[in-house]
């Protein structure tokens, strides 16, 4: 199973210089989950860069993947990684996803580096 975080995903969308890197994750849909964080951050930032048309698009490709919730287990265990880590909101749910799922986390945000069960590429 895999998470692509928010920066993952703008990456790919915007066929940007690390697209390659998370193409394998985002294209595997059968194995891909998609934290409900991450369509709020793409969402933002598309309908911020574009327009509404572009951002709904965006989600619909990455609705293809199974959307986790923020169900309170998964809340607790974010809490607990942010401090762990110091991590931010945003990033430790997406964190704490990818564990409580076994999944692999793909990032290009350094917050994540040296993080077990993480790919990380630094960004371009």
């Amino acid at each position: 199973m895999n998470v692509v975080d928010s920066s993952g995903w703008l990456e790919y969308l915007a066929a940007g210089p690390n697209a390659d890197f998370f193409a394998g994750a985002v294209e595997a849909t059968a194995e891909l989950l998609v934290p409900t964080i991450s369509l709020y951050e793409v969402f933002k930032r598309v309908l911020q860069q574009r327009d509404e048309g572009d951002a709904l698009q965006a989600v619909m490709l990455m609705q293809q993947g199974r959307v986790v919730d923020l169900t309170s287990p998964l809340a607790l265990r974010a809490a607990h990684l942010s401090v762990q880590h110091r991590l931010p909101m945003a990033d430790s749910i997406m964190l704490a996803t990818a564990r409580i799922h076994d999944a692999t986390l793909w990032t290009q945000d350094a917050d994540f580096d040296g993080l077990s069960g993480v790919r990380f590429k630094a960004k371009i």
